[in-house]
C-alpha cells in the first residue's frame, strides 16, 4: 500500500512512451534545422525547367541564371537547352508551336516520370489540335484559375501611397481592335452601340494604329473603354482588361465570361458588364448619362490598389518553380481539350 500524499512511481511503460516522444521530438528538430553542420537549414536543390520551343519567337531571349530571381523566385534555373531534357525538373510546350507544327514532342526522348507542362495563354477558340495530346501533359499553365500553374493576365496588388491622378477625359468612349470580324459578338455589339454612342475606333482594322507606348496614353482621355474579348470563355479576361482599361485609367466596359469570374478578380464596382443591361441601346443610355459623381466610384479601387500587368514569358514560366513543390505528382490530362473547352 502506497504512503498517503506520494505520487506513485512511474510505470516502465510511460517511461517508454516518453522516451519515444523525445525522439520523435529530436527528429523533427533534427529536419527543421536540416542536416547541415551547425544547424544550419540545408540549401534546397534547383528547379530547372526546360522551355521546349519559346512562345511566338525563332529564338529565346538570353536566360542568365539569375532570370527567376529577378521575378522573385529563388533556385529556378530558366532554359531552353534541348541538351538538358534528361536532367530537367520538368519541360514546358507553348502550344501555339505545337498547333503549327513549328515544334514536336520529343516523347521518344522523354525520361520516365519527368513532368510536362501545357502553356497557352489563348482561348479555346483560338486553340486547335488539343484531340492529338491526350494523356501526354501532367500540369497546365494558362489563364485559367483552376489551372495548376495560374498565370493571370494581371491582377491588383495592394498600394503602397496615394494613386496618381487621372487623366483629363475629352471623349466617352473608346476602343482599339486589330482583328474585325462580323461574326464576332464584339462586332455586333459595337454596331449596335455605335448609333446610340460615341465611341471613338483605333487600330488596325481602322487603319488607325496605336504604337505601344501611345495606347495607355490615347484610351486614358475616355471615360470608358470597350474591354471586349474576341471571344467567351471560362476566365478568359486579357489585357483589354488589366492594361487597356484599367491601367489606362478608364472604366472597362467588358465583354466576355460572366460578371462573377470578373468580381473574382476586381471589385464589383470597377467594371460595366454588358450582361447587365437588356440592350445596346439600354447600356448606351447608361454610359452616355452618368454624372460625375457615379463615374468617379468606379474608381474607389485605385485608393487601395494598382494594377500589375503579366506579359513576360520569362515570368510566367519561372511561375512553375514557385508553385512546383504543391504541383500534384503523377496527375496526367487524358482529355485536355474537354478540360480546356469546359
Amino acid at each position: 500500500m502506497q504512503n498517503a500524499g506520494l505520487s506513485p512511481a512511474p510505470s516502465l511503460r510511460a517511461l517508454g512512451g516518453l522516451a519515444v516522444a523525445a525522439l520523435l521530438s529530436a527528429v523533427w528538430l533534427w529536419w527543421r534545422l536540416g542536416a547541415a553542420p551547425g544547424g544550419a537549414p540545408a540549401p534546397q536543390p534547383t528547379i530547372t525547367i526546360l522551355v521546349w520551343h519559346w512562345p511566338f519567337a525563332s529564338q529565346p531571349p538570353e536566360l542568365p541564371g539569375d532570370t527567376c530571381a529577378r521575378y522573385g523566385v529563388a533556385r529556378c534555373h530558366l532554359t531552353a537547352n534541348r541538351s538538358l531534357l534528361a536532367g530537367a525538373d520538368a519541360v514546358v510546350f507553348h502550344h501555339r508551336e505545337l498547333q503549327t507544327q513549328r515544334a514536336r514532342l520529343p516523347l521518344a526522348e522523354r525520361p520516365q516520370g519527368q513532368p510536362w507542362v501545357w502553356a497557352s495563354m489563348e482561348s479555346p477558340s483560338h486553340t486547335r489540335g488539343l484531340g492529338r495530346l491526350r494523356g501526354v501533359f501532367n500540369w497546365v499553365l494558362s489563364y485559367r484559375r483552376d489551372s495548376d500553374i495560374f498565370v493571370p493576365y494581371g491582377r491588383l496588388e495592394p498600394r503602397e501611397g496615394p494613386p496618381p491622378p487621372l487623366p483629363a477625359k475629352r471623349g466617352v468612349a473608346a476602343w482599339v481592335i486589330s482583328n474585325f470580324q462580323k461574326r464576332q459578338r464584339r462586332v455586333q455589339l459595337y454596331r449596335q452601340l455605335a448609333p446610340h454612342l460615341q465611341v471613338d475606333v483605333f487600330g488596325r482594322a481602322v487603319g488607325q494604329p496605336l504604337c505601344a507606348d501611345c495606347l495607355l496614353r490615347a484610351v486614358g482621355r475616355y471615360r470608358f473603354y470597350l474591354s471586349f474579348e474576341n471571344s467567351e470563355h471560362r476566365d478568359y479576361i486579357t489585357e483589354k482588361f488589366w492594361r487597356n482599361a484599367l491601367s489606362a485609367g478608364a472604366v472597362p466596359v467588358v465583354l466576355g465570361p460572366p460578371r462573377a469570374a470578373y468580381e473574382a478578380v476586381a471589385p464589383p464596382d470597377a467594371f460595366v458588364h454588358v450582361d447587365d443591361f437588356g440592350s445596346a441601346r439600354e447600356l448606351a443610355a447608361f454610359l452616355a448619362g452618368m454624372n460625375e459623381s457615379c463615374y468617379r466610384r468606379y474608381f474607389a479601387w485605385r485608393d487601395r490598389f494598382h494594377v500589375r500587368l503579366f506579359s513576360d514569358w520569362r515570368e510566367r514560366f519561372c511561375a512553375i518553380c514557385a508553385r512546383f513543390p504543391q504541383l500534384p505528382r503523377g496527375q496526367v490530362y487524358q482529355d485536355l481539350e474537354g478540360w480546356f473547352q469546359a
